[in-house]
């Protein structure tokens, strides 16, 4: 499975994967974790050479949260890599093919053989320190199942009110869309043939549609992305499962690093993670 991020269509961002060839994900679909008898408030320690971050690990993403606690308790993530960086977006770990991987070498494919069941919340969003599984991308993963392994943390950026009220409107055309198979085509058609003309015409249409409406942020989230930041392009589409409490600092440092044409940080940055409490 390679995680990667792009620009899914011109209306929405995406952080999904290429999978491939392999039936490691088919022959393991049924090893999740149970999350039967989880305590509450159990806080992690990622340690990195530019510091420590604490997270909490949410509740109300119980399956997520006893994935990343059966992993840590194994040692799983302890030596992999940030294996992508991407300044003003996010900080991305948990490939195990990382560990002691050459300098160059190309990464994201890894995990441990199963997807995690998605865990939408509308209380839990992209704001800035926020950790989230990385996924395939929905042609392939149409329930939008989480990578076993591979997370990302927040770092996002500050917007502003026209910014957020532009995303709200084509975040609500790139849903329009999707639900609506027939359009979904003829976009698909304009957008491959380059007829931007035709595309604008189909979106204008989409807007004057009596069932077409925008699905504004709550006032509260909208404060948040405003004062704090995030990448509220990315709500609704992959699982939020926790955020930082202390060490928030530490992301701004790892996302300045210079990387290479993959994203990948020229000098290693790695990562051991512990279990605080549980």
């Amino acid at each position: 499975m390679k995680y990667l991020f792009f620009l899914a269509t011109v209306l929405f961002f995406s952080i999904s994967a290429c999978h491939s060839s392999d039936n490691n994900v088919n022959e393991n679909k049924n090893k999740q974790v149970s999350v039967k008898n989880l305590k509450k408030d159990t806080l992690i320690l990622i340690e990195t050479d530019f510091g420590n971050m604490k997270i909490k690990l949410y509740d109300k993403t119980p399956k997520h949260k006893a994935n990343f606690i059966k992993l840590t308790k194994a040692g799983f993530y302890d030596g992999l890599l940030f294996h992508r960086v991407i300044k003003d977006f996010m900080i991305q770990g948990g490939d195990p093919d990382s560990k002691n991987a050459p300098a160059g070498k190309i990464l994201g494919n890894g995990g441990p053989g199963y997807e995690i069941d998605a865990e939408f919340n509308d209380s839990l969003f992209h704001k800035k320190g926020v950790i989230a599984a990385a996924r395939e991308g929905d042609a392939v993963n149409p329930l939008k199942k989480s990578s076993g392994s591979q997370f990302y943390i927040v770092q996002g950026r500050k917007f502003t009110d026209e910014e957020l009220n532009k995303l709200e409107e084509q975040i609500s055309l790139g849903n329009y869309i999707g639900s609506h198979p027939e359009i979904s085509k003829l976009a698909s058609k304009y957008r491959t043939t380059g007829n931007k003309p035709a595309f604008d015409k189909l979106i204008e249409d989409i807007k004057k549609k009596d069932d077409f409406k925008i699905k504004k942020m709550p006032e509260y989230q909208r404060n948040i992305y405003k004062t704090i930041g995030g990448i509220p392009h990315l709500d609704g589409n992959y699982t939020v499962f926790g955020e930082i409490t202390e060490g928030l600092d530490v992301i701004d440092k790892i996302a300045e690093v210079k990387t290479d044409r993959n994203d990948r940080p020229v000098k290693d940055v790695k990562m051991k993670i512990k279990i605080i409490t549980e």
